[in-house]
């Protein structure tokens, strides 16, 4: 297969000016967004409908051509990037972008997966409801890939995951066929729930087109704070305290290090810091409440100073306006961007249970510093809901130096596995695997589990056209 035959042949199912060939500017579709991964492809193909979809899959299956889904390229494990020596395609769903229909008694929204998340937000936000995902990277990821990752975000302590918020889904199957559960029902047992298999798969078992979303009130006001504290068992306390006092009022808990906030300082440079730093940790706490006229803001200041009274807290600063309150939220979507320039990052998705974080946390910094002086260790994460991410930043070193760092990245990697499965927790908590994590996987999950994985994969995709070398590694 040449890419020109290639390129001829997708012209004609999604019209020339929506195939990139190889003497096109493909770069923007073949490196990820951290610039550690480079590809190559046939060609990068933009189709319009789920229609268009199925028909580039057909026409990949009956020609053996692999083909790598790619939703905003936001990821951080190299998932939607085309490697490997199979001849692939990218099949790009920016196209795919409109809302279908929104249920305000219903409260469900049906999407295209190539709609980027804020548009989502502000189409629920159009007919007074919210949907609650929320990340960084929400002005360019799709909901596509926020699907296959089963992401997670700012929010899942009030609202759960991707897999928790879907109703339903569209799904174009590696031989063309469409798989349509585009349904709003809350209540449903008829067989499998065949949709969970592909929210986390990564597009290793079909492209995602469509998606039924939840969606909840729209909250009438919100009270944001940032606390000081010395040490991440208090973190934990004030969590206890909070969910004891505030119940679903609480609707995202996130943490912080010291050395997470003065790397975002130091790189990102419209951003300003309202407080010193010095404090070992930095909690980011967000009331919400769906009825008008509460006083969050006073709850919210009587949750702090009895943090205060009990030692839990060193400070605090409450947001006095939306703006104050946007500007302290700004500093927490801050960490993957100025993380990125600081140096070359070795970074980590894991998960433990609550009672184990300060254990994790403590064991895994003090291993990263033993076995790498150099490196700057950060810590930010949701930490009620357990998920925390390590990062070891090596200064100086460019982000595309992935093979000089192979080693350094290897033995860290082997201090945040071994120390996760210790505490039975999970190496990729709202990442996913991709290339980036796929031995990772293969060396701490439940050899039995792999094995079906593995079964599920060959029964969907027999010809293992869909995004080859993601998840699974070729031998595990």
């Amino acid at each position: 297969m040449t890419p020109e035959t290639a390129v001829e042949a997708l012209s004609a199912i999604v019209s020339a000016a929506y195939v990139v060939g190889p003497d096109g500017d493909q770069e923007p579709y073949v490196v990820d967004w951290r610039g550690r991964y480079h590809g190559t492809a046939l060609a990068v193909v933009k189709p319009a409908t789920t229609a268009e979809v199925s028909a580039v899959v057909r026409w990949c299956a009956a020609n053996g051509v692999a083909i790598t889904p790619q939703g905003g390229n936001t990821g951080m494990c190299g998932a939607a990037t085309p490697l490997g020596p199979r001849p692939q395609i990218v099949l790009r769903l920016d196209r795919l972008n409109k809302v279908r229909w929104t249920s305000r008694l219903g409260d469900a929204i049906a999407v295209d997966a190539g709609c980027v998340l804020a548009d989502v937000q502000a189409a629920a936000e159009s007919v007074d409801r919210l949907f609650p995902m929320s990340l960084g990277a929400e002005g360019s990821c799709q909901i596509g890939g926020n699907l296959s990752t089963n992401a997670g975000g700012t929010a899942v302590l009030r609202y759960g995951t991707m897999r928790e918020l879907t109703l339903g889904l569209e799904v174009v199957l590696p031989d063309g066929d469409v798989l349509s559960s585009m349904t709003s029902l809350r209540k449903d047992s008829t067989g499998y729930d065949l949709k969970q298999l592909f929210i986390g798969a990564e597009g290793t078992l079909g492209i995602i087109t469509g998606a039924v979303l939840k969606l909840f009130p729209r909250p009438r006001g919100r009270a944001v704070a940032m606390a000081k504290l010395d040490a991440i068992e208090d973190a934990l306390s004030l969590l206890a305290l909070a969910r004891a006092s505030l119940g679903e009022r609480l609707g995202s808990f996130e943490i912080m290090s010291r050395g997470q906030i003065e790397v975002i300082a130091e790189n990102v440079s419209h951003l300003a810091i309202p407080f010193a730093l010095d404090s070992a940790f930095y909690l980011l706490i967000e009331l919400v409440d769906t009825l008008e006229g509460q006083d969050l803001a006073g709850l919210l200041e009587g949750l702090l100073g009895e943090a205060f009274e009990r030692g839990l807290v060193t400070d605090a600063l409450v947001a006095s306006s939306e703006t104050q309150a946007e500007a302290l939220w700004k500093i927490r979507h801050s960490v993957s961007e100025g993380s990125k320039r600081a140096g070359y990052v070795i970074s980590h998705d894991s998960a433990v249970p609550l009672d184990a974080q300060a254990e994790f946390v403590t064991r895994v910094t003090a291993r990263i510093a033993e076995t790498r002086p150099d490196a700057r260790i950060a810590l930010h994460g949701h930490i009620g809901d357990g998920n925390i991410h390590v990062l070891a930043i090596i200064p100086g070193v460019a982000p595309d130096q992935a093979d000089a760092m192979k080693d350094v990245a290897a033995a860290i990697n082997s201090i945040v596995d071994e120390e996760t499965a210790a505490l039975n927790g999970s190496i990729s908590a709202e990442h996913g695997i991709g290339v980036a994590n796929r031995e990772r996987l293969a060396r701490v999950a439940d050899p039995l589990e792999l094995a079906w994985m593995r079964k599920v994969k060959a029964l969907f995709d027999p010809q293992q056209l869909m995004n080859p070398g993601k998840v699974l590694t070729p031998d595990s």
